[in-house]
């Protein structure tokens, strides 16, 4: 599958992307975007869902473990950088069977910062693989 414009942050949203990490590594660099591979292949609850977040984008420390937290975390220009982002979450599919609600959950909470940075031009990309 080819990858998106990641310049292009109207079009920026979340992807399904199946392929290597590597592609949108590489062309979240061709971007100037921050690219941020979180791994979910040990996210078995909520709680490891959001401790998995929190280190693969490198929030910070007073991070609250919470969906409130990782919201204002996703909406945070210090966090996010100066050109934007493109966030990888690996190993999703487990999570998103096992936990369906919570799944729902984060895809509300990226969706409405994928928004929010698209008001301000701002590149916010999500690749679910």
């Amino acid at each position: 599958m080819k990858l998106p414009d990641l310049h292009d942050a109207s079009a920026a949203g979340l992807v399904e992307h199946h392929g290597s990490p590597d592609t949108v590594a590489h062309a979240a660099e061709a971007a100037k975007l921050r690219f941020l591979p979180v791994d979910l292949a040990k996210a078995d609850s909520k709680a490891a869902l959001l401790a998995a977040l929190g280190k693969g984008l490198k929030l910070p420390d007073h991070f609250g473990d919470n969906w409130d937290a990782l919201a204002d975390s996703l909406e945070d220009r210090d966090w996010l950088g100066k050109n934007g982002v493109a966030i990888r979450l690996g190993h999703a599919s487990a999570f998103k069977k096992a936990h369906p609600h919570d799944w729902e959950t984060l895809e509300d909470i990226l969706s409405e910062a994928v928004e929010f940075w698209k008001e301000l031009h701002v590149p916010f990309w999500v690749f679910v693989a």
